[in-house]
């Protein structure tokens, strides 16, 4: 074979690898001067099959707005628990069944007296005002168990809660007062007054209160509050609820504007 044509047939098998080497030193050029310049090099995104969309995240507002219902929220619940402690807490005109085990004349129906206390067979007057019905028992058992009894047991029941009471009024099918006994929840007590009209709205439940000898108002979603979206927040003894009506709104209009956030309360002037 003549050695041009030998020399011909190598340099047709380089052509290419040469070509391939041109253009990889271009784009490195490329690359680098792009980089050079500061602009930034557009990129292909690419998605895996049946992978899930991102989901944006809350904004800082939605955070510390969700935070601070929160906050509210347990604070009201820290209240409840302290004016109802481990349960009702007996007051005047409360009606006590007190009865003690194998001793029939010892077993009485008192009313609590105005002075918060009751009078009873051998101990005679004590306190019952301000303690729930099981620590008046423990206080009753000592009582009868130093002078009287030998391990005596003591029970106590309260048949009327007339000291303290709640009152629901507004678009309730039965409306009225009702007795507070102690770790009751919003809609725990719109159950107890038959529930909720159809001309309700849900979303306009008034909470009225004195605390520390200021009047307070919140208001609540008490919809949200069924479908689990918001806390159930308690009552207290003494709070007013109204649940208003769409049309009930223009009434309120003045209240709902000093109260922006749902579930917080807020000292009416």
């Amino acid at each position: 074979m003549p050695i041009s044509l030998f020399l011909r047939g190598i340099g047709v098998l380089l052509a290419p690898i040469a070509m391939a080497l041109a253009l990889s030193g271009c784009g490195a050029d490329l690359n680098e001067a792009t980089m050079a310049s500061g602009a930034t090099v557009p990129t292909v995104a690419t998605a895996s099959l049946g992978a899930p969309p991102p989901q944006s995240a809350p904004s800082g507002a939605e955070q510390r707005k969700s935070a601070k219902l929160l906050r509210e929220v347990r604070e009201l619940e820290v209240k409840g628990t302290a004016a109802g402690g481990d349960g009702y807490r007996i007051g005047p005109q409360d009606v006590l069944e007190v009865s003690v085990y194998q001793a029939p004349d010892l077993t009485k129906s008192v009313q609590v007296a105005e002075s918060g206390t009751i009078n009873l067979p051998l101990v005679g007057d004590v306190r019952a005002g301000g303690v729930t019905a099981r620590e008046l028992e423990q206080d009753l058992k000592k009582r009868y168990g130093v002078r009287y009894l030998q391990n005596p047991q003591v029970t106590v029941f309260v048949r009327e809660y007339n000291s303290q009471r709640v009152t629901v009024e507004g678009a309730v099918n039965s409306p009225g007062v009702y007795p507070y006994r102690g770790k009751m929840s919003l809609v725990q007590l719109i159950a107890t007054s038959g529930g909720l009209k159809e001309v309700a709205d849900g979303s306009e439940v008034m909470v009225f209160r004195t605390a520390t000898g200021a009047r307070e108002a919140a208001r609540f979603d008490v919809d949200e509050i069924k479908a689990g979206r918001a806390p159930d927040p308690p009552v207290m003894q003494g709070d007013v609820v109204i649940v208003g009506t769409s049309a009930a709104k223009k009434l309120y209009n003045d209240i709902m504007k000093a109260l922006p956030m749902v579930g917080m309360f807020a000292t009416l002037l």
